[in-house]
């Protein structure tokens, strides 16, 4: 899977600078290694393991590894991008033979620690080995990160499903605008957003799909405030995708009276009036990263995709008030997806 980052990584890679100075679903049997004799750590990005979304999902693989697969794990939180050279340094200190980064924003910090340390394996969520800093232009895999493995995700897919549902729950209530709330403006939000509006506008291409950004992925009183801003605007379902601060786009849905749409996670419990949410299943990938590693089957210089195909992506508990019609709809393009009839975009 390949997205177009532009200026965006370069900013990325500027920050990492001061800071530090397409294979199948996973589904191979437990490996049979002594418990204990294997480690793998786990770095956060700065959304946290509370932001009861992306970054707490993958620690749930991590713990479902350790219990499952009986290796020692450490979860390191980053609280600030400053924590991420120490968090990577202590996981190569404490002897993880598997380092897992927990998104985007860690790939510059990785591609340093990958290369200093070229016996350990890595692997990174949101990334693939076919971008910089971890190929050259032409996608190549350089031969310094062939330690190297991307978790990506094909969240346009589930982004899609979820905007058949905003569509008609927009047109029912008589609006003519949904919008999304996206966190920091980088291709794993904007892939989610991209599916959303497309299928949005294939549902009923008159309806507004406004899109805009908190610059955060934190601070809920942000996308509250940016929420606040589309519903001013008309819109009737707001798409949250912004992480932790997304909690206060559900929030500010929840106060309208509108709809809400939650992300990675199943987030039908975080508020009153969640219509339904976008899932991307990254504690699945967490968990074959590291079965992959422990059994010496690690698959560096390549990509472990997830998609609707194989379960990697999907949507959760649907609001009862959501008629069985428009859920058959969903289905459909689901369908179509999955067979290859219906390409979604990936970038904006």
């Amino acid at each position: 899977m390949k997205f177009s980052r532009g200026i965006v990584l370069a900013c990325v890679v500027a920050l990492a600078a001061v800071v530090v100075t397409a294979t199948a679903f996973g589904g191979a049997k437990a490996p049979t290694t002594q418990k204990g004799s294997f480690t793998a750590a786990l770095v956060s990005d700065i959304g946290k393991f509370t932001d009861k979304g992306f970054n707490q999902n993958q620690l749930l693989g991590l713990n479902n590894a350790k219990s499952k697969l009986g290796v020692t794990t450490l979860a390191l939180q980053s609280n600030s991008t400053s924590d991420y050279a120490p968090n990577f340094n202590q996981a190569i200190r404490k002897g993880a033979k598997l380092v897992v980064a927990a998104g985007f924003l860690l790939a510059p910090t990785e591609a340093t620690y990958a290369k200093k340390f070229p016996n350990v394996d890595f692997a990174i969520t949101d990334y693939t080995v076919h971008e910089s800093p971890f190929s050259d232009k032409k996608g190549n895999v350089l031969p310094a990160y062939k330690n190297v493995e991307g978790l990506t995700y094909m969240a346009n897919e589930s982004g899609c499903l979820v905007g058949v549902l905003a569509a008609k729950m927009a047109e029912k209530e008589g609006g003519k605008a949904v919008g999304a709330v996206g966190g920091i403006k980088i291709p794993p939000v904007d892939i989610w957003i991209a599916g959303y509006k497309y299928c949005v506008k294939k549902i009923d291409p008159k309806l507004q799909v406004l899109v805009q950004y908190s610059n955060d992925f934190v601070a809920t009183d942000k996308c509250q405030t940016v929420a606040q801003n589309e519903i001013a605007q008309g819109a009737k379902v707001l798409f949250q995708v912004a992480g932790g601060c997304g909690l206060g786009t559900l929030k500010a849905a929840d106060a309208a009276k509108i709809w809400g749409i939650g992300v990675d996670v199943d987030q039908y419990k975080d508020a009153k009036r969640v219509l339904t949410s976008g899932v991307k299943r990254v504690d699945t990938g967490v968990f074959d990263a590291i079965q992959q590693a422990q059994s010496g089957q690690f698959k560096g210089g390549s990509d472990l995709v997830f998609d609707l195909k194989n379960n990697g992506m999907g949507i959760g508990k649907i609001n009862p008030s959501v008629p069985k019609a428009w859920i058959t709809l969903m289905d459909k393009y689901k369908a179509n997806i999955i067979s290859g009839k219906l390409k979604v975009p990936t970038g904006l």
